[in-house]
């Protein structure tokens, strides 16, 4: 951890904008391994139906029961990613913030843009209230090690609201930044507008992460969620 004192078991969500959950996730990794090996290969695979992962990140499910605690309230998962970084899928990500929310069809509501498509799923930026109440939770099916591409985060970044572009650079540089290392069945959770990046994988290993988004907000109608039980 660069700039900070801080060991990663010691970070908080409220004061750092992240925390390791270790081993929340233990039960969901038969889950995980038969929907990767049913799955195509590719970087970021956009969800669009839970289906056997919904019993554990929705109702009573673990890691619903983990969102609630951090949250102190329940909340849905609004969009979810599976990511498969490995030496056939390999990428690097620079610096930013998330900013844009699936949803299931167009709508021209005050507020929400500019839209955008990804992998063929329909985004839209909404007020940023909307993203400063979301919750994300990245659930590890592999070890992530330095030189496996871990997820870098800006600690107490998720404090400043939204950061132009322009700033990125100048927020990072001033603030402590983290490594994010799991082992298989931890959770790392983190307030969405942090500010993250990651690196091209140095190993051979892959590195494969199951993205969750969680709110608790209802969206203006016409706009629905797109993500589904």
């Amino acid at each position: 951890m660069a700039g900070g004192a801080r060991g990663l078991s010691d970070l908080r969500l409220d004061r750092d904008g992240a925390q390791l959950i270790a081993g929340a996730a233990r039960d969901m990794l038969p889950a995980l391994e038969q929907y990767y090996a049913s799955a195509p290969l590719a970087p970021g695979r956009r969800i669009t139906c839970l289906g056997a992962l919904g019993p554990f990140l929705t109702g009573t499910g673990a890691i619903a029961g983990v969102v609630a605690q951090l949250a102190g309230r329940a909340m849905r998962p609004v969009r979810a990613i599976a990511f498969d970084k490995s030496p056939q899928t390999n990428w690097a990500l620079g610096w930013h913030q998330d900013r844009t929310i699936n949803v299931a069809a167009r709508a021209e509501v005050e507020g929400y843009g500019p839209w955008t498509v990804k992998q063929g799923s329909l985004h839209v930026e909404p007020p940023f209230d909307v993203i400063a109440g979301m919750l994300t939770l990245r659930i590890h099916l592999d070890p992530v090690t330095p030189d496996n591409a871990p997820l870098e985060i800006a600690l107490g970044s998720h404090r400043k609201g939204y950061i132009a572009e322009s700033d990125v650079a100048s927020v990072v540089a001033a603030s402590p930044v983290a490594a994010c290392l799991a082992q298989p069945g931890n959770v790392w959770a983190y307030a969405t507008p942090i500010l993250h990046a990651s690196q091209r994988s140095r190993s051979t290993a892959r590195r494969r992460v199951l993205q969750v988004d969680f709110s608790a907000v209802e969206l203006p109608a016409p706009l629905e969620w797109a993500l589904r039980a």
